[in-house]
């Protein structure tokens, strides 16, 4: 088996060096590996607190009926999390990601995440798929602002919730994308340029089910009929398949369908850490 899995590591390093255009597309098992818990895994944060699932189903809806009262009832409850998000550290497979960035053999990623561990280690080119719990963002325009260029305490103290755009002046609503929300128009647009212009597509740490996140892989592998009708939507023809190369503790539904090319069975934070040094010995 180890013999098997250095094979694995030297034969994603090649294809790295040998790609053009590399993606890496990152899910909750990242994440979990700097402590932050995935939401419905055995420790889940919904697992523990079924009533935080049912309120997450609702919250857009809430927003979009009434944003200040959203907004007191957000402020209602104790927030821990990101106080505990705020403390969690990248971790090495984060810093690897950054490695592969400065020199230049990682073009993008596209994260589930919305922990911002990837920036806060240092990677640059980052596109929150599901968006970041440390922003703040206009539905009507746009436009997304760091959390704490708003005093959300003081705010409500005056009665003056909601945060509003200080562009166009529209309620601002957490930057996560809820149950029920569209994935942001520049979000979407850009994950699926990516996916389409990649030669080769890391899928580390994602389970691979959570659509349209998991459709990605579909894009980038054009193993799929469906994915004919995004290439001609964005006026491009089909070429060469991306290779997917997985990176997961268990195989997902991309191993068991055929769509990816094989699978690096581990965590993120071991397996690419050591990607990155073998592509070291081959240049």
């Amino acid at each position: 088996m180890t013999n098997n899995l250095e094979d694995l590591i030297k034969r994603a390093a090649s294809d790295i060096i040998n790609a053009g255009h590399t993606v890496a597309l990152t899910g909750a098992g990242f994440s979990t590996e700097s402590g932050i818990p995935d939401f419905r895994g055995p420790d889940g944060l919904w697992t523990k607190n079924p009533e935080l699932e049912l309120k997450a189903y609702q919250a857009f809806k809430d927003f979009q009926r009434d944003p200040k009262q959203f907004w007191i009832d957000l402020l209602d409850e104790p927030v821990k999390i990101l106080q505990e998000w705020g403390d969690a550290e990248p971790n090495p497979g984060h810093l690897a990601l950054v490695e592969l960035e400065k020199k230049k053999r990682l073009k993008r990623i596209l994260t589930q995440n919305i922990d911002n561990l990837h920036q806060k280690a240092g990677s640059k080119k980052v596109v929150d798929y599901h968006g970041n719990i440390f922003k703040l963002r206009c539905l009507a325009c746009g436009k997304r602002y760091p959390i704490e260029k708003f005093n959300l305490d003081r705010l409500r103290e005056k009665e003056q919730l909601p945060p509003r755009c200080k562009s166009c002046g529209d309620p601002l609503k957490p930057d996560v994308v809820y149950f029920g929300e569209p994935i942001p128009a520049d979000v979407s647009s850009v994950s699926h340029e990516e996916a389409i212009k990649c030669d080769l597509m890391l899928v580390c740490g994602t389970s691979a089910v959570v659509f349209p996140f998991a459709e990605l892989p579909l894009i980038a592998s054009r193993k799929k009929r469906s994915t004919l009708d995004t290439f001609l939507s964005f006026g491009l023809s089909i070429h060469t398949p991306a290779k997917i190369v997985e990176i997961n503790s268990d195989p997902t539904p991309l191993t068991k369908e055929g769509i990816s090319d094989y699978l690096i069975p581990g965590k993120t934070g071991e397996i690419l850490p050591r990607i990155v040094e073998s592509i070291k010995t081959m240049v």
